[in-house]
């Protein structure tokens, strides 16, 4: 007898429904891959679902969804999101072009999770530290399961604690950032300085001396969560400008994560994405560092020139870059 016997094609599975299913319906299958069901399927009776391909869905209105970026199905609004919360939301697979703010639906290639270029959890990053270490505070990254905490203390110094990643990637090699983190403690004074973006190097000492960039910016005082953004090519600087967005009340939960994604394939007009919403579009020469010679990498930057003030921890749950062929 032959050790193994063809079944079914794995591209189609068999299931069967607790409660019927409608042609299209988006669901999770046992093994935890997203499924869509092909044709109707009566509740308690065995169809069939498929588990790969390209589909249009219907995606939730007033996010932007960039193209190869993260697609997750919202279970509750039965459409497409750019992140999941502690519910029933699952995986999708991966967004196939890119879905304007007011695009009612989105293309997403079924269950593919491709590696990044660039994850800096993953593949490793350089770090320096300015001042004194503290168990459990300031001092190198700490790790905590797959994410990374960054945290200044209350000695009176400069201090200065960075992740800068590996590898780098070339000005042209079209990429998209993205970065996740929650912000479980907010700077006690405005000393503090945050900068999460991309650059060419790092500094030990003032993420404004990095000669190329593209950053997202905190300034750390606890009366106020602005989230800024500023560019700098290596001949020309963009100050600091207020997205006017700010980070939520601070905490290490699902509730409190930021996302902040960096599109940078068009060097001349990077754009920036605050929890799926492009900001400061109209910023004259924001992002524009098509002067800049690179290579880029990722950085999450945190500063302070002297005094007590105090900052975090900021846990970093993601820190990937992609790149691709326009």
């Amino acid at each position: 007898m032959a050790e193994a016997n063809y079944y079914q094609d794995g591209e189609v599975l068999d299931f069967t429904p607790a409660v019927a299913l409608s042609a299209g319906d988006a669901l999770q299958i046992s093994d935890g891959r997203a499924a869509v069901a092909t044709s109707a399927i009566a509740a308690n009776t065995q169809g069939a679902v498929t588990v790969c391909g390209v589909f249009s869905f219907t995606k939730t209105s007033g996010v932007v969804l960039l193209d190869g970026g993260r697609a997750y199905w919202d279970y509750s609004a039965n459409a497409v999101t750019y992140k999941k919360v502690n519910d029933r939301d699952f995986y999708l697979g991966r967004v196939v072009g890119d879905a304007t703010s007011s695009s009612t639906t989105c293309y997403v290639n079924l269950n593919v999770d491709p590696k990044p270029t660039i994850d800096m959890l993953r593949d490793g990053a350089l770090s320096v530290a300015t001042g004194t270490a503290a168990a459990g505070g300031f001092g190198l990254p700490v790790n905590y399961g797959g994410s990374a905490a960054l945290s200044l203390t209350a000695t009176n110094e400069a201090q200065c604690v960075d992740m800068l990643s590996v590898d780098r990637v070339a000005l042209n090699a079209n990429p998209i950032a993205e970065f996740v983190v929650r912000l479980a403690g907010i700077g006690s004074t405005n000393a503090v300085d945050l900068s999460i973006g991309l650059a060419n190097g790092t500094s030990t000492t003032d993420a404004d001396a990095i000669t190329e960039s593209v950053f997202f910016h905190y300034d750390g005082h606890a009366s106020d969560l602005s989230i800024l953004a500023e560019s700098d090519d290596g001949t020309t600087e963009v100050n600091a400008t207020d997205t006017t967005i700010d980070f939520p009340a601070v905490g290490s939960a699902v509730a409190n994560r930021m996302e902040f994604w960096l599109d940078g394939r068009d060097p001349s007009n990077v754009k920036y994405y605050i929890n799926g919403a492009e900001v400061l579009a109209a910023t004259s020469n924001l992002g524009n560092i098509a002067a800049a010679t690179g290579p880029l990498g990722l950085l999450v930057h945190v500063e302070k020139a002297s005094g007590t003030a105090t900052f975090g921890p900021l846990y970093i749950d993601r820190a990937e870059l992609r790149i691709m062929e326009q």
